[in-house]
């Protein structure tokens, strides 16, 4: 899974217009058709405040496909100011859950129906001299998780969480995004999951993203693409 932060690339003060948005718009039309051709899902997002314009959530199983998507983002006209590689995972603390439910954390459907409120933020469990969940005897990270995921089961009919490994591969351990109804439950969610020890003692967290999922047309819109 590749997440790629990008902006629209505007000409420095002085030096003519760039690249005019109608090309800009037809080539991030024709990279987008192009991967969901190939088999490859693509989810965009309106990015809200200054950190970004659009995201592109890309679902596929090919790197080299991945980053000619990238490629070609970039020559359409976006500048990619941030991005997260991750991969689709079961965590090790999720053994008896049915095959269907792997299938869903392996093979997710995006984007969500009905819940266009969407964030993503990086983690990683701390590892310092008082609290480091590495070395606690598994049973006890287990039991950790179990209660982090009661909580947010709480949540299930407003929210929808995918959380994807990228130990070794980018410079947190997981990478989550949060598909939600409205942006309160997004506040909600995250604020009540926090107070698991899990979270309290254990939880580092990133950079927080939030944004609108839209079809791709009004996405660029929203973007003055």
């Amino acid at each position: 899974m590749l997440h790629l932060f990008c902006r629209l690339r505007r000409a420095p003060e002085g030096i003519g217009h760039g690249i005019p948005h109608a090309s800009v718009r037809a080539n991030l039309e024709r990279a987008v058709d192009g991967a969901t051709a190939e088999g490859y899902t693509i989810v965009p997002i309106a990015i809200l405040g200054h950190k970004a314009d659009v995201c592109f959530m890309v679902v596929g199983d090919d790197v080299w496909h991945l980053r000619r998507f990238q490629s070609a983002v970039q020559d359409a006209g976006l500048d990619v100011v941030d991005s997260y590689v991750s991969l689709t995972e079961v965590s090790e603390y999720a053994d008896g859950i049915s095959d269907g439910m792997k299938r869903a954390r392996l093979y997710p459907t995006l984007p969500i129906e009905g819940k266009t409120a969407w964030c993503f933020y990086p983690m990683t469990k701390r590892r310092d001299a008082v609290n480091n969940w590495y070395s606690l005897p598994f049973e006890e990270r287990k039991e950790f998780m179990m209660q982090h995921g009661e909580s947010g089961r709480e949540f299930a009919e407003r929210v929808t969480q995918l959380v994807t490994g990228s130990t070794g591969i980018d410079d947190w351990e997981w990478g989550v995004t949060l598909f939600a109804r409205t942006p309160d439950d997004l506040k909600a969610v995250v604020y009540t999951m926090r107070f698991d020890e899990a979270s309290t003692l254990y939880a580092e967290f990133g950079t927080f993203y939030t944004g609108v999922v839209g079809v791709l047309h009004d996405v660029l819109t929203a973007a003055g693409v």
